[in-house]
């Protein structure tokens, strides 16, 4: 049985058709990411699925008892409350049953209960039934569980005890996502999960959504990597209509694509159908063949009102030609020994940097440790402590901010980029058809190039400034998080410009939090750990990330950025180390008793410590549970050698 359904719903606001009698199916487990232009409805889609705003015809339909979660926007919370406390509210319904379960307990404990056995038996069946729904709500690893979310969504364990009321926006929207990840819904509505998260937490939601939650999944979101990584259909919302495709987002790009050239294939077909009747019309409407030429008329208005398809609204490929920039020096930055620390808190120390011409550099890092800063110590806006930059001969510097600055809101768009745009011959003005085109190829539409810069959204101001910086002539590009308003589709197209195959020949620094687009345009990175340490890594972000992947293998020989090999240490990364095992010739050496006897042991000491679990003070107790949690997982490693040499003589007697 379909888990929510969905079944031609209409919804409108005003004359604007937001959805044109859909249906959609979702079923248990299910991983959807929910595609579409900024405004074409997803936000209104996923209120419907939720039940908070109903539909204005048509149905919906939701499994009995199932329970749907969705992350808003706007998070609220007590402000007295606590991060953990406000965490630890998802598990009210875990805590009513370690409530009922004690007061099961005291009524076991009672007189009158030990006297009858079919009383006794009664309190018995209720205990094993609230110990096995507590199990599989994870009601033992509480705190655990909480401290592994807040961690992954970039808490320290220092913040823990901050009242929620002294968080920052960001801070909240991560709260409200940790919380609603902890109370695992049947259906977790996700809209734009990923705008407040460095890469680290982005990657941690990734592998929780793909790996461990089991439960259905919708998911609006620009971040094509975790799209990729997490969901196996999309729904595209285009013009009020749904269509779902199997797959991740990549699939669904190639899908698309090959169904916009078959569209635009076919409608081409149809305009050459067109002018030939219209040809034969205006040849013979007033000679001997007028009466066909009138029949051929009426065939036609019925072929354009019943037959005539709609034009794809656009192809992937955007046709555009950018003019070139004038060719900078050979060297553009050189930077030796840069430092910059406000207070006691280091961003950077040392830094040397040196940035030739055509070099593509991704700058990443989590949020808030000096990536910005650098840059603008590298380009001369902000002094640094210590340390030297020099800058290359002959550049022309384009810099994306993430605040808006010196604009003129009351220009039109086409005018806003006929002003920016340098023109082949460099001195002229370039005409308005060529301003109009830009603005055409990063998807503004006709009506939407005649709007003043102070009426357009945060999303579209953002595009119309990248279009203005591509179009300039700039052979040093800066770009700070650029992509930070934009839907999928405008992403997209300023991955196609910036390029190589799109043409831009110039040297590039990027700073974002957008996978997809690094991993497009940047064979360079600089890295910043979070802890006042930075360095260089040759080679793309999927490179960077196998990297770390090799170098965290225990044993493994890992190749630094500068090229000497060097041994993982554990202590240093922060792994927790695995207890000594036996090691195989010697658990070889022993004899089955003996392993068996091993095993016993152990298993002994694992159900001790679910037994201390059933204690709601150990519960209530974070430091008690946590480790706990890591002595129970310590035996756990410990287990696994002495079963398996346990099953191989098994195996091998039989």
């Amino acid at each position: 049985m379909s888990l929510l359904t969905l079944t031609d719903a209409h919804c409108a606001y005003g004359s604007q058709v937001v959805l044109g009698g859909v249906t959609v199916s979702i079923e248990p487990g299910q991983k959807i990411g929910l595609v579409g232009r900024n405004g074409s409805g997803k936000t209104t889609l996923m209120r419907i699925m939720l039940g908070e705003i109903a539909a204005d015809s048509g149905s919906r339909q939701l499994k009995r008892g199932a329970r749907v979660g969705y992350l808003r926007q706007e998070p609220s919370f007590d402000p007295r409350e606590t991060v953990f406390d406000a965490a630890e509210a998802a598990f009210a319904e875990v805590h009513r049953m370690h409530r009922k379960l004690l007061a099961v307990y005291e009524k076991m404990a009672e007189p009158s209960a030990q006297g009858t056995g079919a009383d006794l038996q009664r309190l018995l069946a209720q205990q094993a039934a609230l110990q096995g729904r507590l199990e599989q709500a994870g009601g033992y690893a509480i705190n655990h569980r909480i401290e592994a979310s807040l961690n992954g969504l970039g808490f320290s364990d220092e913040q823990f005890d901050l009242p929620t009321g002294a968080l920052s926006g960001g801070q909240l929207a991560r709260l409200a996502l940790a919380r609603l990840l902890l109370e695992a819904p049947d259906l977790l509505l996700l809209d734009e999960p990923t705008n407040h998260l460095d890469l680290d937490g982005r990657r941690w939601l990734e592998e929780l959504l793909a790996r461990e939650y089991q439960n259905a999944v919708v998911v609006v979101s620009h971040d094509r990597w975790l799209l990729d990584s997490v969901v196996s259909r999309i729904i595209e919302i285009d013009g009020g209509t749904l269509r779902s495709y199997p797959g991740n987002y990549s699939a669904f790009v190639e899908i698309r694509r090959q169904h916009r050239v078959t569209v635009a294939r076919t409608y081409q077909k149809q305009l050459d159908t067109i002018r030939r009747e219209e040809e034969f019309i205006q040849r013979y409407k007033a000679g001997q063949r007028a009466r066909q030429a009138r029949g051929r008329q009426r065939r036609l208005e019925r072929f354009r009102a019943r037959e005539l398809i709609e034009p794809p609204r656009d192809l992937d490929v955007m046709k555009l030609t950018l003019p070139r920039a004038q060719r900078s020096g050979e060297k553009v930055i050189e930077a030796e020994g840069l430092s910059k620390r406000y207070g006691d808190t280091v961003l950077f120390e040392d830094v040397d940097l040196a940035l030739s011409r055509g070099d593509r550099l991704g700058i990443i890092g989590p949020n808030g440790v000096g990536k910005t800063t650098l840059v603008n110590c590298l380009l001369g806006e902000v002094p640094s402590d210590s340390g030297s930059v020099r800058l290359g001969s002959k550049l022309r510097l384009g810099y994306y901010r993430q605040q808006f600055v010196d604009l003129d809101l009351t220009l039109l768009v086409w005018q806003y980029l006929q002003r920016v745009i340098v023109s082949l011959d460099v001195r002229a003005q370039v005409p308005e058809q060529q301003a109009r085109d830009l603005a055409g190829a990063f998807l503004f539409s006709g009506e939407r190039q005649d709007k003043r810069l102070g009426e357009l959204s945060g999303g579209e101001l953002s595009r119309v400034r990248l279009a203005g910086l591509v179009a300039g002539a700039h052979n040093l590009l800066v770009l700070d998080e650029p992509t930070n308003h934009l839907d999928i589709p405008s992403s997209e197209r300023l991955e196609q410009a910036l390029c190589k195959q799109g043409g831009y020949a110039g040297t590039l620094m990027l700073v974002t939090h957008d996978r997809a687009l690094l991993e497009a345009l940047c064979d360079e990175l600089v890295i910043f750990d979070g802890r006042g340490g930075v360095r260089r890594f040759c080679g793309t972000y999927s490179q960077w990330m196998q990297h770390n992947r090799t170098a965290s293998r225990p044993g493994a020989v890992a190749q630094t950025a500068e090229g000497a090999p060097r041994k993982t240490d554990s202590r240093k990364t922060g792994r927790r180390r695995a207890p000594k095992q036996p090691a195989r010739g010697e658990l070889e050496r022993l004899s089955l008793e003996a392993i068996e006897e091993r095993i016993e042991t152990l298993q002994q000491l694992i159900s001790e410590i679910d037994d201390e679990f059933l204690d709601p003070a150990v519960g209530a107790d974070r430091s008690r549970s946590k480790t706990l949690q890591a002595r129970r997982a310590d035996l756990v490693e410990q287990l696994g050698p002495p079963e398996a040499e346990w099953a191989r003589r098994a195996s091998a007697e039989s």
